[in-house]
């Protein structure tokens, strides 16, 4: 198949794990015959230095012609003024918007090899398969804002819809059909009327899903039930800020942020793809950063966009196989291991791909 797929390395490590991933899609393509068309383009920190424009109009125009969107990560020091008239993730915002992605899957990958080393207890790790679906275009990172403030006080507003809950609740549920049939919708119900409403809209649309377990968590408890318990749940449905926060939480059990991949989703094919981490400037340019969440990033876009899932599961054995093999980027590595670069790392899993 062709296939037009836009690059938006960004700023800090993202260059670093974006041109990782970039690698995989071409081998991915090579293997099966297919014409991936990749092309860069400026956003972020970078192309506010370039541009003044953290999303400049080529690189949107760009994107909404793309068949999909690979993104590195954005933002750092040198843009982090909360005064600034333009923020990096501000583009990130925009681009989320213009493209209507108001879904975003984050699995949270498990794997065997890396149970030993993680933080918690290893049992508890056992059967873990955990899939968040975060709303993305409402709540509080998009509702009203002051931005300065007025004197001592500023204020920024959580609203959401009833259509804006019901459609990512369908996308939940539609997940949940495909895997073990659960859904944990997430909200702080007891206190923030938003959240009732968010309560209320999920219950709904759930009722013409008889064959799907639906339960509502308040967020501060689940937040530790997670910790406790993480093979109790399936699909985490929650809404933007809640969802950041608990899947980036949710990274202990992968054994670093640096493995966690997610896709941003619309009501059609086309999707923006990104590791959850962020742009990591303290290790930037240094060749140390994990690459895998951008390749399982790359991963998602083959199966979620370009409709590949073969592909798609041959680059995730491809990466579980490197692991088990005991290949390890310097988050991964325990104490006394030698690490392999953010280029090992990613070619080593290239060249397990046909093999896989």
């Amino acid at each position: 198949m062709q296939a037009n797929i836009v690059l938006l390395p960004g700023d800090g490590v993202g260059p670093e794990v974006t041109a990782e991933a970039a690698g995989v899609l071409n081998v991915v393509a090579e293997l099966g015959g297919h014409e991936f068309q990749l092309d860069s383009h400026p956003m972020g920190g970078n192309a506010i230095d370039d541009f003044q424009d953290p999303l400049p109009p080529a690189t949107l125009t760009a994107c909404k012609a793309a068949d999909a969107v690979l993104l590195g990560a954005v933002g750092g020091p040198k843009w982090s003024d909360p005064t600034a008239e333009l923020r990096p993730e501000q583009g990130l915002l925009d681009l989320r918007a213009e493209m209507g992605l108001f879904a975003n899957l984050r699995p949270v990958p498990v794997f065997e090899s890396l149970a030993p080393f993680a933080p918690l207890k290893p049992e508890l790790l056992r059967g873990v398969d955990l899939l968040f679906v975060r709303e993305l275009t409402g709540g509080i990172y998009f509702g009203p804002r002051q931005e300065q403030g007025d004197g001592d006080v500023a204020h920024d507003t959580l609203v959401y819809s009833t259509a804006e809950v019901e459609r990512v609740a369908r996308v939940a549920l539609r997940a949940a059909r495909g895997r073990r049939g659960k859904v944990a919708s997430i909200d702080k119900a007891n206190v923030l009327a938003s959240m009732r409403l968010w309560r209320r809209s999920v219950t709904e649309v759930a009722s013409a899903w008889p064959d799907v377990e639906v339960t509502h968590h308040l967020v501060d408890a689940f937040a530790m039930q997670l910790m406790r318990s993480p093979a109790d749940y399936d699909v985490i449905l929650a809404g933007n800020m809640f969802g950041d926060i608990l899947s980036d939480e949710a990274a202990i059990l992968a054994g670093s942020l640096g493995m966690l991949p997610s896709a941003s989703l619309g009501s059609g094919r086309q999707g923006l793809y990104e590791p959850v981490h962020g742009s990591a400037p303290d290790i930037a340019g240094r060749g140390i950063a994990n690459p895998i969440g951008a390749i399982l990033s790359a991963a998602m876009l083959l199966r979620h966009s370009l409709d590949l899932s073969a592909e798609a599961d041959r680059v995730e054995a491809a990466v579980a196989k490197v692991l088990d093999d005991g290949f390890r980027t310097a988050d991964l590595a325990p104490d006394g291991q030698a690490a392999v670069s953010t280029t090992g790392m990613g070619q080593a899993i290239a060249s397990r791909i046909g093999a896989a």
